[in-house]
Order: structure tokens, then C-alpha cells, then sequence
């Protein structure tokens, strides 16, 4: 894998305006690849969560350079998961950690899409990242049946579906794990919709 080409913010501005943005709504924001040319693009927001330039991401850049940013206990999974369902298309829903711009190791969901051509060739994707950080944390601390209480019921749909459809993708059940990831991404699609209904952040 290549190392791409990183903007390191460390300030705390940096670092309030990142916590802010994703407080704000735990949809971070989309992202788009163009397949042939090996170009993503991303917002401020993902950019940021990926440590990467911001106006890097805007024009395009080699998807190595978001790559480089996951974990690197997660990276070598992760490429391998991303590559076989660019090469097999359809939806997908990973979950991963990045280390982000302010120097914040944040789980995220990518729930995305790879569509082929008439001949089969993979030529566009996009997806849309969802920042899990806050229940990861929960489950570490023992507070989750309470703090699960409090959440919409969509967020606590959620979470049962994230640990279900981890488990099935430890069957050789290609039918069941295509379920359990179209049934995530619906869930996300509507949490996104309830997350968009409060003032958004500047930066989305």
C-alpha cells in the first residue's frame, strides 16, 4: 500500500472542531471513488476523520491515502474487505477505527456501494461514514444497558444488527451476509435521517 499524502492537526482548534462537527450528528459524512482513475473524494469531514489534507480529499486522491489512515491494527482487514467488493461490487458495511486529525482513534461504520459496468468492470462507489465511537466506549465502560435506555430505538437497532451481522460473516453464508448488511444499511439510511433533523455543523 502506498502512503498517502497526510495533514497533521494537531491544534486545539483542530481538535474542538472536529469533537463539534461529530457531536453534532454521528454521520460524518459521504465519500465517492471513481474506480478506474483510482480517485476518492470525501468532505472536510471525512477528511478529517481519515487525517487527511482536506483539499487533498476534495479534488481527489489515490484511495490509499483514506486507507492509510485506519488503524494500522484494522488497515491490513480492512483493504482486503474493500478490494474484494470492488472487484465483486455491490453494498457493503464495514466497521474499523481511524486515527483521526486531533489525534482521537474513533470507530466508524462505512456502509458502501461498488457498481460494475454492462462488461463487469467495477467503475463508481460511494458511502457513507458513521461515527460508533460513542457506544464502542459504552460497551468498554459497562454502562451500556444504561445508556442504551436513553438512545432512539433506531441506535439501539443498530448496535443488535452491528453484533449480529459480525457474526454471520463468520459463516460461509453468502445469502445471510447480504442480508445482514442491506438490513445495516437501511437502519443507517434512517439514522441518518433522524441525524440530519438538528442544526448541522459548518463543516458538513
Amino acid at each position: 500500500m502506498q502512503v498517502g499524502r497526510h495533514q497533521t492537526f494537531k491544534t486545539e482548534d483542530a481538535a474542538f472542531v472536529l469533537q463539534d462537527a461529530i457531536d453534532a450528528s454521528d454521520v460524518i459524512g459521504r465519500w465517492e471513488y471513481d474506480v478506474q482513475n483510482d480517485r476518492a473524494c470525501a468532505d472536510a469531514m471525512v477528511a478529517m476523520v481519515f487525517n487527511v489534507d482536506p483539499l487533498l480529499a476534495r479534488s481527489g486522491t489515490s484511495i490509499d491515502v483514506f486507507l492509510a489512515g485506519v488503524h494500522p491494527e484494522d488497515r491490513e482487514r480492512t483493504t482486503r474487505q474493500f478490494e474484494r467488493h470492488v472487484q465483486s461490487g455491490g453494498c457493503w458495511v464495514f466497521e474499523y477505527r481511524v486515527c483521526s486529525a486531533d489525534g482521537v482513534i474513533r470507530w466508524i461504520v462505512d456502509r458502501g456501494r461498488i457498481t460494475h459496468d454492462a462488461e463487469g468492470r467495477p467503475i463508481h462507489g460511494d458511502g457513507v461514514l458513521v461515527d460508533v465511537t460513542r457506544m464502542r466506549e459504552e460497551e468498554r465502560s459497562g454502562d451500556l444497558e444504561d445508556a442504551t435506555a436513553a438512545r432512539h430505538p433506531l441506535e439501539r437497532a443498530a448496535e443488535h444488527c452491528l453484533a449480529f451481522q459480525r457474526t454471520i460473516h463468520e459463516l460461509p453464508e453468502p445469502l445471510l451476509q447480504r442480508m445482514s448488511d442491506m438490513m445495516l444499511i437501511e437502519l443507517g439510511m434512517a439514522l441518518a435521517k433522524v441525524a440530519s433533523k438538528p442544526q448541522r455543523s459548518p463543516l458538513n
